[in-house]
């Protein structure tokens, strides 16, 4: 079906089918300087690292808002934005967390897990024992939308759920090492001990679990290497 185009009186503003458009206003910037950008940002996104010893510095709800709108700007299937970031800093609610968590975690290490999943562990001194769910000043829980409801109580679909909160997660994680934070990827599984711990509606499904907030002084990590470019990419020209 061919779209019905209208021009309004303004000349940043145009009507499709309706719906009003409004002009994009590109950034404008040259070739030299979006190489220097591309390197500079790699360059602070390849000291990322993801941590699992945190101090009980406190961080700023206002902080955590911003890193929020940052997520929320992702992209997403019919623009449903089908996600819901729960930002926990209340010390019962946490406890209550971990503590689910945790009985999750040991049934994946003593049953779950296969031996060479445990071996490929190794590397990162990680177990059952998540302290970090209690000690970092954040915590963020993603959910994902499977569906809307309407003022009414009908389903409304959403699509391309899981690409579109994945695509979130992932801008989420930048902006919190961009604001000068830490972060952890935690997906004990399954999870839905956090539906019921944060009283969560029935069409919303945990996705991910970020503890966040500053590193610990001081703070190991494992001393390993990214896949190279030519390891993660393929370019035709």
């Amino acid at each position: 079906m061919s779209s019905s185009v209208k021009i309004s009186n303004s000349e940043n503003k145009i009507e499709i089918n309706g719906f009003v458009h409004k002009r994009y206003n590109s950034l404008g910037v040259d070739q030299a300087e979006m190489l220097s950008r591309s390197q500079n940002f790699f360059d602070k996104m390849n000291v990322r690292r993801s941590i699992r010893e945190f101090s009980d510095r406190e961080v700023s709800r206002e902080i955590i808002e911003n890193i929020i709108r940052t997520a929320s700007s992702a992209p997403s299937g019919a623009h449903k934005q089908p996600w819901t970031f729960c930002a926990v800093s209340n010390p019962l609610i946490k406890s209550k967390i971990r503590k689910a968590a945790e009985l999750e975690e040991k049934e994946n290490y003593e049953k779950r897990m296969s031996e060479r999943w445990k071996e490929d562990l190794l590397t990162f001194g990680t177990d059952a024992n998540k302290p970090f769910l209690e000690k970092a000043p954040w915590l963020i829980i993603a959910f994902k939308k499977a569906y809307e409801m309407d003022e009414k109580g009908s389903k409304q679909n959403n699509y391309y759920v899981n690409e579109s909160v994945g695509i979130a997660c992932g801008m989420l994680i930048t902006a919190i090492h961009n604001a000068g934070l830490v972060t952890l990827t935690h997906t004990p599984s399954p999870m839905n001990f956090l539906t019921t711990v944060l009283n969560r509606p029935a069409n919303e499904r945990a996705f991910l679990l970020l503890p966040v907030g500053y590193p610990e002084d001081p703070c190991y990590v494992p001393d390993i290497e990214r896949k190279g470019l030519s390891e993660v990419s393929e370019f035709y020209e």
